[in-house]
Parts: structure tokens; C-alpha cells; sequence
């Protein structure tokens, strides 16, 4: 698998800011994984959110769009009201 390009949202960008450390650097982590090796726990939304993936990286979760090479991470939140 190619290797794919990441793009952050300012919305992304501002969720990180406002998290732990330690959550923020998991974050980072389990994206960048995803990015060189297409690894991780990701599921293909539907409903209100369809055409969009969600990436799990512990209790938090990573909404983004992939397309071609390029992944848009579009929000990050926990688990608890991600997908409201």
C-alpha cells in the first residue's frame, strides 16, 4: 500500500490542542500507522456520516475521508459523543 498523505481540518487541529499528552501522542500514533501501512481498527460509516471512515485509537475516535492517497482527518472525540 502506498503511502498515504495526512491533512488536518483546524476542527481536528483544535480537538487535539484540547486533549492530554499522552491521549494526543496515541492519536498521532495510530494515524500515522494507518498512513504507512493501511493498519488499524477502521470502519466505513453509514447513516448521517456516510462516506466517511472512523479510525479507533483507544477510547477516542478519528473521523476522517480518504481520498486516493490523501487522508482528511476531520474531527477527533471521544468515544462517548463521537458520533453524535
Amino acid at each position: 500500500m502506498p503511502e498515504i498523505r495526512i491533512e488536518w481540518t483546524e476542527l481536528a487541529r483544535r480537538d487535539v490542542r484540547g486533549l492530554d499528552r499522552t491521549v494526543a501522542m496515541r492519536i498521532f500514533e495510530a494515524i500515522l500507522r494507518f498512513a504507512q501501512t493501511g493498519h488499524g481498527d477502521v470502519v466505513r460509516l453509514d447513516g448521517p456520516l456516510a462516506g466517511k471512515l472512523r479510525l479507533r485509537a483507544g477510547d477516542y475516535r478519528i473521523l476522517f475521508k480518504l481520498n486516493g492517497t490523501t487522508m482528511r482527518v476531520l474531527g477527533v472525540s471521544h468515544r462517548s459523543s463521537a458520533y453524535q
